[in-house]
Formats: C-alpha cells, structure tokens, sequence
C-alpha cells in the first residue's frame, strides 16, 4: 500500500504542496509582524497593512501553490486543470487584496483628517476626495479582475479584452463615456478633483435645502432637513446649477424682511435689531444692520442683515430677530403694523333720507 502510494504520479506534489502552504503560511505571519512595525509611522499604510492581512493570509498560499503545480510535469494527470483553477482562485484573491489595500489606506488617510472638528473644511475635502477616489479604484480593480479572470478562457479572451478596455485599464475609450455607467464614473472623478461638492456640504438643489450625506460612484445622497434624502446622479452636479453655501467657508449672511406701516419710525427698530442680535447666541459678532429696501403702496419693506458661524445658525439667528422685532412692534408700535385702510365716501355721495310722515287722521 505504502508503495503504491510513493509511486503514485501525484505523490511528490503533493508533499511540495503539503510544504509550500505551511511555509507561505508562516511567512505571512512573520512578514505581517515586520511591515506592522516598520509602517507604524505611517498612519495611511500602516492602515493599509492590518486591513489587507486576511486577504494576504490566501493570497501567499495560492502563490505557494501556483508554484508547485508549475514545477510539477505536464503530462500529470489533470495537472492543466489544477494550474487552471489555482490561478482562478489566485486572480480573486488578488482582486480582494487590491480592493483591502485600497479600502485601507483611504481609512488611513481619513483617520488623519477629523472631520468631527468646528473648522473641518479642509477635512472634508479631503474625505470627499478620498472616497470617491478609492471608491473609482475599487470598481475599476473588480472590473479588471474579471476580465482577467474571463482572459483565463480561451473563448473569453475577447470578452475580458473588451472590459479591460472600457474600464480604462488598457485605455478610456471616448465613445462610451456616453453611456451612463461610465459617464458617472468620469464624474465622480471630476468631482473628486475639482470638488463641487464636498461631503457634509450644504446645498440647495431641485428647491430643497439639505447637506451631502453621502457620495457614492454613481449617485449622491442629500439629506434634506426635515429628514428625507434626495438621490441624484453624479452627471447632475455636473450638467446642472445648483447653490453651494459652504464651498469657501460655512459663514452665512442672513436676511430677515419685515413689513411695516409707513408711520413707523426706524430708530426704534435699529435699537431693537441691535439689541437682539447683540444678545443672540447664533451672531459671529462679524456685521448687522437694518435699512428699508422696497416700498409698496400700502407698506415699507425692512430688511434686516446678520452673519453666523453656520447654516444652521443663521436660520435660527434669522428665527429669533424676525420673533423679536414682531413682538416688539406688537408691544410698543401696534398701530404701525401692516393694515389695510378703506375710507367711506358715504357721506359724500349717498343722499340722506328722511322719515316719511304718517298722515293724520
């Protein structure tokens, strides 16, 4: 039996292959340890490192194995067949060590830059940059990867060939960017670049107000403010206008407008809008002020003018001088409130009459 058994054809590989995947195996553990510790200094690679151990763990096996069944001879029963399917499970598992790397070091990246901060501008354009970027790369990996797999056929070859091209790998071919897959795909690219839009940016898009919540590589999520979330295509950010009002700096300058009888005397209120805003908690302390910028028939329009840190807080700011100044005219100038006057012409024009007379009898 024993004989038999040392004679078979398969004997010899597979007691290489019995002490290849051990060695791969240890070789890992040891070389996992030493690129943790030389990395540590840097934070993006070392975050890459730790992410692609599981991947690496099959990955040097297979590597191990592709050896052995390279170095075995070719007229081994089912050896094409084994190098074959070896390599399939290599190109995936390639595939998966490429994506964990990637998917690593853009957390490393992010690990550095804080987004939870007052002032995170700079932050968030370096997560928005980042996501979309690794995001891109991960899908453009994957696509290669399957092609490479689909070229292992030979009836696939062309097929793989054809994906490898219009993903970019071999060359971006012009014609399909038409198309929208790979038209998004430009565009979170241009995005990530020229940075429109940022993650946690707040915008005014289709008449609704709300922040970048998330940007995917085909769509972007805005999550409005009363909690609904608005998806649009990467393409819209490109193609259409919409309104940025953090692209700089999230500083806002509020306008409250305010109607009011033309009797009504605008010191007073110039004290009161001076008084309010000086005493909100939402002012930046940066600039208000207070002047009459239209005038109807019946009434003047007030404009009030004031800065805040944020978004948020000039809505809120605006909230509480709008609240103040009509409960301050309700207070002390209720008869210069907006009113609608009709003068009667009764007396003008209409005839009086007068009793009739009962007769006597």
């Amino acid at each position: 039996m024993i004989k038999e058994i040392l004679a078979h054809p398969w004997f010899g590989t597979w007691v290489a292959a019995l002490i290849a995947v051990p060695l791969a195996l240890l070789a890992h553990r040891i070389g996992g340890l030493v690129l943790r510790r030389i990395t540590r200094p840097a934070p993006a690679i070392h975050a890459m490192v730790v992410n692609c151990n599981a991947a690496a763990r099959l990955v040097l096996p297979l590597v191990a194995l592709l050896l052995v069944w390279q170095a075995a001879p070719d007229d081994l029963h089912f050896i094409g067949n084994v190098r074959h399917f070896n390599g399939l499970l290599l190109i995936a598992a390639t595939t998966w060590l490429a994506v964990k790397a990637i998917s690593g070091f853009a957390d490393g990246v992010l690990a550095q830059h804080p987004s939870d901060i007052a002032d995170n501008l700079q932050a968030r354009r370096v997560l928005t940059q980042t996501r979309v970027l690794a995001r891109t790369a991960m899908t453009v990996v994957l696509v290669a990867g399957g092609a490479m797999m689909l070229m292992t056929f030979p009836g696939a070859r062309q097929v793989g060939a054809s994906l490898l091209a219009s993903a970019g790998v071999i060359g971006i071919v012009a014609g399909l960017a038409a198309k929208p897959v790979f038209s998004n795909l430009i565009a979170g690219l241009q995005i990530a670049l020229a940075q429109p839009i940022r993650i946690d940016d707040v915008l005014v898009v289709e008449g609704e107000w709300g922040r970048v919540e998330e940007i995917t590589g085909t769509f972007v999520v805005i999550k409005i403010w009363d909690e609904r979330r608005l998806i649009l295509p990467l393409t819209y950010f490109i193609e259409k206008p919409f309104q940025n009002w953090t692209r700089h700096s999230a500083q806002l300058l509020g306008a409250v407008f305010i109607y009011a009888d033309y009797g009504m005397p605008l010191a007073p209120l110039r004290e009161e809008v001076e008084r309010i805003v000086k005493a909100a908690p939402e002012w930046d302390g940066r600039f208000f002020n207070l002047r009459v910028t239209d005038a109807t028939e019946r009434t003047m329009q007030v404009r009030v003018l004031c800065t805040a840190a944020t978004s948020g807080l000039a809505f809120d700011l605006r909230c509480t001088v709008r609240e103040g100044l009509i409960d301050f005219m309700q207070r002390e100038y209720p008869q210069f409130l907006p009113k609608m006057r009709i003068e009667s012409e009764n007396g003008m024009h209409e005839k009086r009459q007068e009793p009739q007379q009962q007769p006597m009898l």
